[in-house]
């Protein structure tokens, strides 16, 4: 991302866990994320087309998992312990039912120790689409079952699976399927116009 900085701490052995997530809580204003390196990347808040675009993509999928109650859904805001111990926060994720029950009660009110089932990442005209596909293929190392990578600006998505070439979509006429991750969810590309 263009706009995004980037803190190292290498040198000062990084952040703990609970010193991370205390500083994510005293700064709720910022959103941050960690790379695998320890690096924070502090992200600028998204502008009015983006936010839009990701309240319609969390609302769709919101009224998908109220009528089938398998999982959890979450939004931009919410941040991931990956099991490689980057920190990660899609724009959009859910999260089995099965999967979320066996978390205890302290992780589940943190950085959730697990890598979403499913992930969107909505690109904004700031961000770079080389750094959001190499995210992508961080959450596919990391047990991801199915992403989307949507850049309206060019009416384009990337599709990822795990052990399947990334499959690209050139056109907003498309709709998209979770497939069996998410059965019977569709996304109606036309409403990220």
């Amino acid at each position: 991302m263009e706009n995004e900085i980037v803190i190292k701490t290498a040198t000062i052995g990084g952040l703990s866990e609970n010193y991370f997530f205390a500083l994510c809580q005293e700064n709720r204003d910022i959103r941050f994320e960690r790379t695998v390196h320890g690096e924070i990347i502090i992200m600028p808040p998204t502008g009015g087309e983006t936010s839009f675009r990701n309240s319609e993509l969390t609302t769709e999928l919101n009224l998908w998992n109220r009528r089938k109650k398998e999982g959890i859904v979450f939004d931009s805001s919410g941040g991931f312990k990956l099991p490689n111990n980057a920190t990660r926060s899609p724009d959009a994720a859910w999260v089995t039912k099965e999967r979320w029950s066996k978390l205890t009660a302290a992780e589940r009110s943190k950085f959730p120790p697990l890598c979403p089932d499913f992930v969107v990442e909505l690109a904004s005209e700031s961000d770079s689409i080389t750094t959001l596909k190499e995210k992508m293929m961080e959450y596919l190392a990391n047990g991801c079952r199915l992403g989307w990578l949507i850049a309206p600006n060019e009416e384009k998505v990337w599709i990822y699976r795990p052990d399947k070439p990334i499959e690209t979509i050139s056109s907003f006429k498309e709709t998209l399927s979770g497939e069996n991750v998410l059965p019977g969810f569709t996304l109606d590309l036309n409403i990220l116009r």
